[in-house]
């Protein structure tokens, strides 16, 4: 039985996956269970009939969150704006706002992606230290953030906790897995790492571990949630595509910070490709990529950036001027006003019915 403090390996490649039905059973995440640092459970007498015309109410209302952060020219962060400040379109449409706040303490969820495959075997160490230094600074006592690895699978390391120490626990268990299944253990990369392995490709499950931790854990979730990948960008073997991965994360609401950190030396020479690929996905997702290479003071300040980013965000509410909740894409945009000001903002949402 898997505990809290030890991992949790996640098979990839169960049909129920591919078909879009509930990815595992009451033995795979952990989180269908109880998380330790669940809020207790309401003894509270079952509201009258009024009450829950009101919920049921408030639940139909399609109200959108858009959180996002400011810029000047040189790149400093604006943390004074007002509602005149700024619009918001949806379609290229106007939307008239609701609300329009900063957002310093609301509660942030956030999820840590930690590669662990072969071509992370040099820098891991460094993720290791660095991260950890992160999470106790950044958690307050209302956040909560879960850790992910993932490799030739996905591994909950450590489940929903506002405790950094767990996370720094859970974090320093990490372990490269070089594993592949095909005579490949011990040699990294080779079926755990980027390098695909002979007959049946499957070396660093980027793109599932990004779906994935947005369905399982991020869309249950609601405020402001941030997800952060530590990795190479490169990915081998996923059963989903990276407009998928996209996907999750845009209707689960969720920014995508990549921190592009790699031992170059591992390529040979030819390079990887990760990074078009990791700008995409945090262009599209309202985060940013951050490349650090091996550099431990760069990866020191990406965490920075990021902290500093996630405590001056803004929210802007708005019920769309477009009503019908058809599944469609809907694209976002925001602009403020001022010299140079650049908003770094999701491209868009889903509008989907609200879930009962």
């Amino acid at each position: 039985m898997t505990s809290m403090y030890s991992p949790m390996r996640i098979g990839l490649g169960v049909s129920a996956l591919l078909l879009g039905l509930p990815a595992f059973s009451a033995a795979g995440w952990s989180q269908l269970a109880p998380s330790p640092d669940a809020p207790p459970v309401s003894t509270a007498p079952a509201p009258s009939p009024e009450e829950e015309s009101v919920a049921t109410f408030k639940l139909q209302v399609n109200l959108v969150d858009v959180f996002f952060t400011v810029k000047a020219k040189d790149g400093t962060l604006v943390p004074h704006l007002t509602k005149d400040d700024c619009t918001v379109t949806e379609d290229k449409a106007p939307q008239k706002l609701k609300s329009f706040v900063a957002e310093t303490q609301l509660p942030i969820t956030l999820g840590i992606l930690l590669d662990t495959s072969g071509s992370q075997y040099r820098v891991l160490p460094l993720e290791q230290d660095v991260g950890g230094q992160f999470l106790q600074r950044v958690l307050r006592q209302k956040d909560e953030a879960f850790l992910l690895s993932f490799d030739v699978d996905v591994d909950l390391m450590q489940d929903y906790t506002n405790s950094a120490r767990l996370l720094t626990r859970a974090l320093n268990k990490a372990e490269i897995n070089t594993a592949g299944g095909n005579g490949a253990a011990g040699i990294p990369g080779a079926g755990g790492g980027t390098v695909p392995t002979i007959g049946a490709p499957k070396g660093t499950v980027l793109y599932d571990a990004v779906y994935l931790a947005s369905n399982e854990k991020l869309n249950q979730e609601s405020g402001r949630k941030a997800m952060i990948l530590l990795t190479d960008g490169e990915d081998e073997g996923s059963n989903h595509k990276i407009q998928d991965a996209i996907a999750a994360a845009q209707r689960s609401n969720v920014l995508v910070y990549v921190i592009l950190i790699a031992d170059h030396g591992f390529y040979g020479g030819f390079g990887y490709s990760g990074f078009s690929a990791m700008s995409r996905l945090t262009q599209e997702t309202g985060g940013r990529l951050i490349d650090v290479g091996n550099n431990g003071k760069k990866l020191e300040a990406a965490f920075q950036q990021i902290e500093d980013e996630l405590r001056t965000e803004y929210v802007a509410s708005y019920t769309p001027s477009n009503t019908k909740l058809d599944g469609s894409f809907r694209k976002l945009g925001v602009e403020c006003r001022g010299d140079g000001m650049k908003v770094q903002v999701r491209k868009g949402y889903y509008a989907t019915p609200p879930q009962n």
